[in-house]
């Protein structure tokens, strides 16, 4: 039987994919005071298979980067030795592993911040309450502008974290500049309003991302980094007037730093006839980049093997599907029924409920 494009080889960069499969960094909440658990290797080690790859929640670069209770760190010795063990976890399986760094910036609290400070930012305008899946109101407190002088120690966080992502034993790292953190309210103009040279143009909205990007790679190398865009989205009050300029602009100037991926979030999916679409909008940064392209957005088996054998994209990232199904791969090899995932547990605490207790086809 011949195998679904999902499921066919790929070579990425120096490493040998046996599939196309990819897990999405996505939040549990469940790394007590910022610290990995031991039940993240069970999670991750279910999902794992030989020659797949798995992107890490998004894991703090610093104690400001905060903005949700019990999130992972990764700026710690403490945090590189819990990771240690994970890392073991899923490499005893054959698999990839790339830690996801990351800083909130303005989407934190008071609360969360060293000392009770001002949470920092691109801006002094503030986040608006958001609704969580549970139905709950989020706040988030009014955040500082950093000043120019300060901006080169948040780069350096960056890179700092990316060291320790590999000494922990992670195979790269995957810069988070998605879904209106810090590196997207420098980069979308409706948070950057600022007027020195990070903000204005589209090249100063760029200068923080490309800045952290060339420290890391300076750090660990070009072909352990990735980073994770969202142009066309919303989230967390960020959006840019001219989403594909600012797409382009960064797909393009990737190439200067000859990192290994783009991991790029299509807009929101569309209802035809009753059936999910993928609006499938991201094909020209696909063609500007010159490195791998992982899409990422709302796919199924379907829509993923499609976007594959049309070259849209070389990988597909999923979330919600693999959450609830550890042995995604093998359900899609098959056709297997998919078990249907439960929101209400996406962000508990609990170390097992929602977790790592969704069932196998075994």
């Amino acid at each position: 039987m011949e195998p679904i494009p999902l499921l066919t080889p790929y070579k990425m960069g120096q490493f040998d994919l046996a599939h196309r499969v990819v897990l999405a960094p996505l939040t549990r909440q469940r790394s007590y005071g910022n610290v990995p658990q031991t039940h993240a290797a069970v999670y991750y080690s279910q999902r794992a298979t030989t020659g797949g790859l798995l992107i890490a929640e998004a894991t703090g670069v610093s104690d400001t980067a905060q903005g949700y209770t019990d999130t992972p760190g990764i700026w710690t010795a403490e945090h590189v030795e819990a990771w240690k063990p994970i890392v073991a976890a899923v490499h005893a399986k054959g698999a990839l592993f790339f830690c996801q760094i990351w800083h909130v910036g303005r989407v934190s609290t008071f609360e969360l911040q060293p000392g009770g400070a001002a949470p920092l930012s691109s801006t002094e305008k503030g986040v608006g309450p958001q609704m969580s899946f549970d139905g709950h109101r989020e706040e988030f407190s009014p955040p500082r502008r950093l000043t120019v002088e300060e901006i080169p120690a948040i780069v350096d966080d960056f890179r700092k974290a990316a060291r320790n992502a590999i000494d922990a034993g992670f195979d790269g790292v995957e810069i988070h500049g998605a879904n209106g953190y810090i590196i997207e309210q420098f980069l979308k103009d409706s948070a950057n309003d600022r007027t020195d040279e990070y903000g204005g143009s589209l090249e100063n909205r760029c200068r923080f991302a490309l800045e952290v990007v060339d420290a890391v790679v300076k750090e660990v190398g070009g072909r352990r980094v990735g980073i994770r865009l969202s142009p066309f989205t919303d989230y967390m009050d960020c959006h840019d007037s001219d989403p594909h300029s600012l797409a382009l602009y960064m797909s393009t100037k990737l190439n200067d730093h000859d990192i290994l991926y783009i991991h790029m979030i299509e807009p929101r999916m569309a209802i035809v006839d009753g059936r999910r679409v993928v609006p499938k909008r991201l094909l020209p940064y696909r063609e500007a980049f010159k490195g791998t392209f992982i899409a990422n957005g709302g796919y199924d088996r379907e829509e993923g093997s499609k976007v594959v054998t049309e070259g849209y994209t070389d990988l597909v990232a999923f979330g919600r599907l693999f959450l609830s199904n550890p042995d995604l791969p093998k359900r899609f090899e098959i056709g297997a029924e998919l078990n249907k995932y439960d929101r209400m547990t996406f962000y508990t605490s609990d170390p097992v409920v929602g977790y790592t207790d969704y069932p196998f086809l075994e």
